[in-house]
């Protein structure tokens, strides 16, 4: 288990087979958070914020926590296109790899079972929410480097 554990850390680590979220979201400045490609259907702060909502909610779902999931799809979505301050930006930026560790944290804890039924649905494992959120994050992540790479400001 010990082993199982520490490849799964690595995966939600990301950087193995595509870039982390350090590396996709690192140069991305206030102003162009909200900018859209015409054809596309997200801005970087949409995706980034979609990111940490549903991160958060994988999190506290995980841990048991008595909370309640947003509405699907539209309480996993922020509202506007860009944030509302550069406060409001930097608190997600900062909030996602906050939130990772404390996923990483409870999943490694050493009597955890990554295969015990969890408490409050017992067809799910900490397993598969490992693999939901590191499948979740990778997929968004992807989208971001696209989308930078659109509005050319991917920095590689």
């Amino acid at each position: 288990m010990k082993e199982l554990k520490k490849q799964v850390v690595a995966l939600l680590r990301g950087g193995q087979a595509h870039a982390t979220f350090e590396q996709a979201v690192k140069g991305i400045s206030f102003a162009a958070a909200g900018k859209k490609p015409r054809g596309e259907p997200h801005s970087p702060w949409e995706l980034i914020e979609h990111i940490r909502i549903a991160q958060r909610d994988i999190l506290d779902y995980s841990r048991g926590r008595n909370h309640e999931s947003p509405a699907w799809p539209d309480g996993y979505w922020p509202k506007r296109i860009a944030p509302a301050t550069p406060k409001a930006w930097k608190a997600s930026l900062d909030a996602i790899p906050k939130d990772l560790a404390a996923f990483i944290r409870y999943l490694g804890a050493p009597r955890r079972d990554l295969l015990a039924p969890l408490p409050q649905d017992r067809r799910h494992n900490l397993l598969r929410q490992a693999l939901l959120l590191a499948d979740h994050n990778a997929y968004h992540i992807g989208q971001l480097v696209l989308l930078r790479k659109r509005l050319g400001n991917w920095l590689e």
